[in-house]
């Protein structure tokens, strides 16, 4: 799994003129699922949206907070463009992102256990498989990107 995590004031996500999520101050993720993903890929990332520290403190001491810590909203939208490759020619080629049908599943489930492990209410969606705009107001900027090939120490977990 491949995730860009960006701490915002604010996001949404809006499908052919229609608002279909929106967030104040927190996190929006994009997800990018390849074709190895699984379970442990998930769990791995699912631990790091949630326990990591992107936030500041009562004193203002950033690095210190997670977004479970301060109680804020998450936005996490599929994003299989995540996986593009142009190593060869100027067209990209998405072989290494999970197909459609298999990723809705594993995405679905992905967005089922965060909702468990954190406040269902907090924790908003886009529209999978939709042409979206998506609108975020980035606090720092900061912007994160993390691979779980690059993480997980298991080689049959590993990805291409």
């Amino acid at each position: 799994m491949r995730i860009v995590i960006q701490r915002v004031s604010s996001a949404k996500v809006e499908v052919g003129g229609e608002l279909i999520s929106s967030i104040g101050r927190g996190l929006f993720v994009l997800i990018g699922i390849s074709r190895t993903d699984a379970k442990p890929d998930a769990d791995f990332m699912r631990k790091k949206i949630l326990k990591s520290k992107y936030f500041e403190d009562e004193s203002k001491k950033l690095w210190s907070k997670s977004v479970v810590d301060l109680g804020l909203e998450l936005l996490l939208v599929s994003q299989f463009t995540l996986y593009a490759n142009l190593g060869k020619g100027n067209r990209p080629d998405f072989h290494r992102a999970m197909p459609s049908a298999q990723s809705r599943d594993f995405y679905e489930q992905f967005v089922e256990d965060i909702r468990k492990d954190y406040d269902f209410l907090k924790v908003k969606t886009g529209k999978f498989g939709h042409e979206s705009v998506c609108t975020i107001v980035n606090e720092g900027p900061c912007t994160i990107q993390i691979d779980s090939r690059d993480h997980i120490k298991d080689p049959a977990q590993s990805n291409p």
